[in-house]
């Protein structure tokens, strides 16, 4: 599926979306060595980022939080890369995928590590506590919720705090993933993508009465 959105120049910014695009390239996340480009040759945002253009005062908030889960977490950064790869495995985000494996090769995860993550399975960790938020993190793509074994299990080596990061982090890259398949083009896994219609239609038959 072609893109959808087409990238805006610097030069074409107004107010409002120029603060948008130098928080993004100016800040955290332009600091030190980059893994991977967050503009394309002529300064258009690429990837999820060049949507966060169209509501300046959503898409502020929005890469705010994501500079926080990345910059300010508790969470190491090899647990934050893995489990933002096992959020692209889930939602088949090439974008996600191709970004944060760069990312985790700097972060020291192994190419047998992301070889894993890609396929969507989990890598065989020895340390206790990755292996606790990766379960998590599963579980919260998967699912969308975690027993009481793997609240307190992951609460237990993380704590709260380190949980609810976990959770917003999934929620995050969910959200990014969704709006790179509705802008940018990205499609879903093969085996989810099928027409709604139908189910839909039958939805709405069935509140008003009519089916």
């Amino acid at each position: 599926m072609a893109a959808r959105l087409a990238g805006l120049l610097p030069g074409e910014l107004d107010q409002q979306q120029t603060e948008v695009y130098r928080a993004i390239t100016g800040g955290p996340r332009a600091a030190g060595p980059q893994a991977f480009s967050l503009t394309d040759e002529e300064g258009r945002l690429r990837g999820p980022f060049n949507a966060m253009l169209l509501s300046p005062p959503v898409g502020l908030a929005v890469q705010a939080v994501g500079a926080a889960v990345r910059y300010e977490s508790v969470l190491t950064d090899r647990v934050r890369e893995m489990a933002i790869l096992v959020v692209a495995a889930e939602w088949g985000s090439a974008f996600e995928r191709e970004a944060h494996e760069a990312v985790g090769r700097t972060r020291g995860l192994t190419e047998a590590e992301l070889r894993t993550l890609r396929a969507g399975g989990l890598p065989d960790l020895p340390d206790p506590a990755e292996r606790a938020a990766l379960l998590a993190t599963a579980a919260l793509t998967q699912v969308g919720a975690l027993s009481d074994q793997e609240y307190y299990d992951t609460v237990a080596v993380w704590g709260e705090r380190g949980l609810f990061e976990l959770t917003t982090l999934v929620g995050y890259y969910a959200l990014l993933a969704l709006q790179l398949r509705v802008f940018a083009g990205e499609g879903p896994p093969a085996a989810q993508d099928h027409d709604h219609s139908t189910l839909t239609r039958h939805h709405l038959e069935s509140e008003s009465g009519t089916s």
